[in-house]
Protein backbone atom coordinates (compact mmCIF):
# COMPACT_ATOMS: atom_id res chain seq x y z
CA UNK A 1 0.00 0.00 0.00
CA UNK A 2 1.13 3.65 -1.05
CA UNK A 3 1.91 5.63 1.75
CA UNK A 4 2.03 9.84 1.55
CA UNK A 5 2.89 12.67 3.52
CA UNK A 6 1.47 15.97 3.42
CA UNK A 7 2.38 19.50 3.77
CA UNK A 8 0.68 22.76 3.75
CA UNK A 9 2.29 25.47 2.22
CA UNK A 10 1.36 29.37 2.14
CA UNK A 11 1.35 31.19 -1.28
CA UNK A 12 2.92 34.52 -1.85
CA UNK A 13 0.69 36.26 -4.66
CA UNK A 14 3.62 37.95 -6.25
CA UNK A 15 5.90 34.29 -5.75
CA UNK A 16 3.56 31.14 -6.48
CA UNK A 17 4.86 29.46 -9.38
CA UNK A 18 8.40 29.52 -8.24
CA UNK A 19 7.13 28.35 -4.77
CA UNK A 20 5.35 25.61 -6.82
CA UNK A 21 8.39 24.92 -8.67
CA UNK A 22 10.50 24.18 -5.83
CA UNK A 23 8.36 22.02 -3.98
CA UNK A 24 7.65 20.21 -7.27
CA UNK A 25 11.36 19.71 -7.72
CA UNK A 26 11.26 18.31 -4.48
CA UNK A 27 8.62 15.29 -5.32
CA UNK A 28 5.56 17.35 -3.66
CA UNK A 29 2.65 16.95 -5.79
CA UNK A 30 -0.02 19.62 -5.87
CA UNK A 31 -3.25 18.00 -4.26
CA UNK A 32 -5.75 21.90 -3.82
CA UNK A 33 -5.29 25.47 -3.16
CA UNK A 34 -7.60 27.33 -0.96
CA UNK A 35 -8.07 30.74 0.87
CA UNK A 36 -6.70 30.74 4.05
CA UNK A 37 -6.49 33.29 6.95
CA UNK A 38 -7.39 36.79 6.21
CA UNK A 39 -4.37 38.99 7.00
CA UNK A 40 -5.67 41.21 9.80
CA UNK A 41 -9.18 39.85 9.19
CA UNK A 42 -9.75 41.88 6.09
CA UNK A 43 -10.91 39.42 3.47
CA UNK A 44 -8.89 42.02 0.53
CA UNK A 45 -5.66 40.55 2.51
CA UNK A 46 -6.12 36.64 2.62
CA UNK A 47 -3.49 34.77 1.57
CA UNK A 48 -3.76 31.30 -0.43
CA UNK A 49 -2.52 27.96 1.21
CA UNK A 50 -1.41 24.99 -1.21
CA UNK A 51 -1.60 21.44 0.29
CA UNK A 52 0.98 19.22 -1.27
CA UNK A 53 1.33 15.42 -0.92
CA UNK A 54 4.90 12.82 -1.96
CA UNK A 55 5.00 9.18 -1.12
CA UNK A 56 6.85 8.46 1.61
CA UNK A 57 9.97 7.11 1.18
Amino acid sequence: MTKWEYATVPLLSHATKQILDNWGEDGWELVSVIPGPSVDGDPRNQQMVAYMKREKA
